[in-house]
């Protein structure tokens, strides 16, 4: 006898179904697991194997052979466990063979019987839910499963035992509810900042439009300061964006008690991040920081300490909004539309500029430092500002400051405007100037007449390219929904004009 359950196998945030054959027939005593596992799903053996003599069930004195289809695809990971050990009870009458028929299985086994969380039970939630099954999943990925609709059948069990009570009619297992994260709502208030007038509305911009932001200045002038504040202006996520989000998450098992938040992911890696971790990859192609800050914030504090071919890996996933990792047997894509904040030293010896300041090595300090950036990677930061040194006046004047409560209205009322344009042209709801294509910015970030002439000399004197040139335009486009007018004037190109030159210098030195 054959008993089949449905699990899954994920590629990226995609889950792929994959078929449990589980046969008992004389032979050797034994278990098989063939299929193409991964040294995680070959030990399932024994756990698998210890589960049940705990559950009160012995394995039989014969063959059993675990058939994992498709053969020719990768199975990695331990959720294969609870499918194992559920076939291998139908195929020994402990359930009704046909009960999980309707269902998708993943968990993991321990050795007493109990049922431990995995990662991916989102995405495998909503592939089941697509393909009109329900889903078995462990108690603790109960309420990150139930996220998945309300219409979909989920039965998180503690243990194998739970599951058998259930299927015989002596216990009944309840749905789970979805959950949501209760996360502290003191975030660091812009408030805190004394001073930096310019690099405050030009951290307003980057929030309303999803522009990247480039800082330049000196050690203690309040980059990281500002960066670490701009959660606290952003707008919570949208429902499809926290789907999105949060599948990304429960493939890197990053969701805490399976619980979702609404807050935009605000990822911060050390300079001596690998490309691995910072674009994804590893043995078993986990996803990186850039996609773990998909809708988000990616924060690179020490811009040039990062290694240039990290930094130069990040071109593709900024331009495309997705990171492709290409391997031998197979290719993987994840999500990646962030926006990107870094902050950055002016040269190694961090004062190059300061008045009263002299580089020991002079200019040569400032332009290898620099250099490290690329000119490509620099073409696509939107804004690029001086963050000078906070003066004593600054820190001592009296009254605060602007909070972020006040910022995050007009953020908010700038994003709300271009949701409803991208409505009316039958784009997603969470389109923002950043991420318009070029021919949509044309239409939409059309300047007037004073505009237009002010951005043809400027292209011209300075030899903007078409990336910069659109960059601008929606920079300018973000400007205007920010005064709340339709029209991109002659005062919004000019002042994205000056956000892209402030760092041109910047840009020839790392050409």
């Amino acid at each position: 006898m054959v008993s089949h359950v449905r699990t899954v196998a994920f590629q990226g945030v995609e889950a792929v179904p994959v078929d449990v054959q589980v046969m008992v027939a004389p032979g050797k005593v034994g278990m098989q697991i063939v299929g193409l596992p991964d040294k995680a799903v070959a030990e399932s053996r024994e756990r698998v194997q210890a589960a049940l003599h705990a559950s009160g069930l012995s394995m039989p004195a014969k063959r059993v052979t675990v058939n994992l289809a498709p053969a020719d695809l990768p199975k990695e990971g331990s959720h294969y466990d609870l499918p194992i050990a559920l076939g291998l009870m139908a195929a020994l009458g402990a359930i009704p063979g046909d009960s999980l028929a309707g269902f998708v299985v993943l968990g993991e086994l321990s050795l007493d019987g109990t049922i431990a969380p995995v990662a991916g039970a989102l995405p495998a939630a909503i592939g089941a839910n697509a393909d009109g099954r329900g889903l078995i999943c462990p108690h603790g990925c109960g309420s990150e499963a139930a996220w998945a609709g309300a219409d979909i059948d989920i039965i998180a069990p503690r243990s194998l035992i739970a599951v058998a009570n259930h299927f015989r009619g002596t216990q009944v297992l309840s749905r789970p509810e979805a959950a949501i994260r209760e996360l502290a709502r003191n975030l660091p208030d812009l408030a805190d900042i004394k001073g930096q007038e310019s690099a405050r509305r030009a951290l307003e911009v980057a929030a309303a439009g999803g522009h990247n932001l480039l800082m330049v200045g000196p050690p203690g002038s309040g980059k990281s300061m500002l960066a670490q504040r701009l959660p606290s202006i952003l707008p919570p996520l949208g429902a499809p964006e926290l789907l999105e989000v949060s599948m990304i998450a429960s493939i890197a098992g990053t969701l805490a008690d399976g619980k979702l938040s609404d807050r935009r992911p605000f990822r911060a890696p050390h300079h001596s991040a690998s490309m691995a971790a910072m674009v994804g990859g590893g043995l078993r192609v986990k996803p990186g920081e850039v996609s773990l800050a998909h809708c988000g914030v990616l924060f690179l504090d020490e811009f040039p300490e990062f290694t240039p071919q990290v930094l130069d890996s990040l071109r593709q996933p900024l331009e495309s909004g997705e990171c492709m990792i290409a391997r031998a047997n197979h290719r993987v894509t994840y999500p990646a539309r962030f926006q990107l904040v870094a902050a950055m030293n002016p040269c190694r010896c961090g004062m190059a500029g300061e008045p009263g300041h002299r580089c020991a090595r002079g200019a040569r300090c400032q332009a290898d430092y620099q250099a490290r950036i690329s000119g490509p990677l620099m073409d696509r930061i939107d804004l690029r500002i001086e963050v000078p040194a906070v003066s004593a006046t600054d820190l001592i004047r009296p009254g605060p400051s602007e909070g972020s409560a006040a910022v995050a209205e007009r953020v908010a009322r700038a994003r709300h405007i271009q949701c409803e344009r991208a409505v009316e042209l039958g784009q997603a709801a969470a389109v923002t100037n950043a991420s318009l294509s070029n021919t949509m910015v044309e239409k939409l970030a059309a300047p007037d007449a004073g505009g237009a002439s002010l951005l043809a000399d400027a292209s011209e004197k300075f030899g903007f390219s078409a990336r910069a040139y659109h960059r601008i335009l929606k920079v300018a486009r973000t400007l205007a929904d920010l005064d709340g007018t339709d029209t991109v004037g002659r005062v919004h190109l000019a002042e994205a004009i000056s956000y892209r030159m402030a760092g041109e210098k910047l840009a020839r030195q790392a050409a």
